[in-house]
């Protein structure tokens, strides 16, 4: 069973996001997509002050299993990316939500078809 946070939220593409602020988001992949990708081994962050679009992608995530496609849930700008995940990519499986963190964004308009918890674990059952 995957650990899924209640204070989060998250998308269908198995993104999490975390509003840090008004205008600010960390984001990252589930627990529920580190499992089902394996042992991470690579991660292609966003650059910093790259412009993303909601639901485009932005990174990259490669296991022993498959490369996936890391799809920002928001529209905005990249001001942070967790450097730790350089030279240690597999934080993600080991804390997706915390140590795994991929990035932060600076966006003007929140999403509205984001899942709170219940939500997504209806759609990861």
């Amino acid at each position: 069973m995957s650990l899924i946070p209640a204070e989060l939220h998250y998308t269908k593409e198995h993104e999490w996001i975390s509003f840090t602020s008004e205008t600010v988001a960390r984001i990252g992949i589930t627990d529920f997509a580190q499992a089902a990708l394996g042992d991470i081994v690579y991660i292609q962050l966003p650059k910093l002050g790259d412009s993303v679009s909601e639901g485009k992608v932005c990174g990259e995530v490669e296991s022993t299993k498959s490369v996936s496609e890391i799809y920002s849930p928001l529209t905005g700008t990249v001001t942070a990316v967790n450097p730790a995940l350089d030279s240690a990519p597999e934080a993600i499986n080991s804390d997706p939500y915390n140590a795994g963190w991929i990035a932060e964004i600076t966006f003007t308009t929140k999403p509205l078809d984001l899942l709170n918890a219940e939500q997504y674990a209806a759609i990861t059952a």
